[in-house]
């Protein structure tokens, strides 16, 4: 693991919506490397660090779901007020977390693409059917939200908990310690395909394996 252990059990502090509010799309999902993602559903906890990232800046970015500020059932979350859950099916089967960002009608999200499991362990093994923690336990959108127990039903949820949270436990990531890459599977969004708004912890184990432009 890339952070001293001592850190990992520490409970911290929740993100303020204040934090998910702002502006700056690709400042926040820099922020959120490090930080904690917590989920306790049905009296189960699991959390880990989150060690990728990746920026969507809503209706002006082609690679959105919100691109031109598309509103429909399903990206309708993306433009509530920033600190919500942007929960959507992939190819029919992943369900894929996001961070809603920016102030109400400012469609930004963040993809959280992979985290460092800490705690709750044994459930997520359980969940994703696995024998020990490797990393393909919690690298990669899908994985992650199946070991977190993360849904389409969690769409639209309050990040401030008591279900689904971030928290802030002192995990200092320094500029360095940040990949900037492109983003995957959006090669129709043409040239801003390109865009680099994926973020990712060097030397981390837990990221995924997905191949940018």
């Amino acid at each position: 693991m890339l952070f001293k252990k001592k850190l990992l059990y520490l409970h911290g502090m929740v993100l303020v919506e204040s934090f998910y509010t702002r502006k700056d799309v690709v400042k926040i999902a820099k922020e959120l490397l490090g930080k904690v993602l917590v989920t306790e559903f049905d009296g189960v906890r699991t959390a880990g660090i989150i060690t990728e990232t990746e920026a969507y800046a809503g209706a002006t970015d082609k690679a959105s779901h919100a691109y031109g500020n598309r509103r429909t059932a399903r990206t309708e979350t993306m433009f509530q007020q920033g600190g919500v859950a942007y929960v959507y099916l992939c190819y029919g089967i992943h369900h894929l977390f996001n961070v809603v960002s920016n102030v109400k009608d400012m469609p930004h999200a963040i993809l959280i693409r992979a985290i460092e499991p800490v705690e709750g362990i044994a459930h997520m093994l359980e969940r994703r059917g696995k024998q020990k923690p490797e990393a393909s336990l919690t690298a990669g959108p899908g994985a992650m939200s199946m070991a977190l127990g993360i849904h389409t039903r969690h769409s639209g949820y309050s990040l401030q908990g008591p279900e689904l949270f971030i928290e802030d436990r002192g995990i200092k990531v320094k500029p360095a310690d940040i990949i900037a890459a492109t983003r995957v599977g959006v090669a129709y969004a043409a040239d801003d395909a390109l865009r680099p708004y994926r973020f990712l912890l060097k030397g981390n184990k837990y990221v995924s394996k997905g191949k940018g432009l």
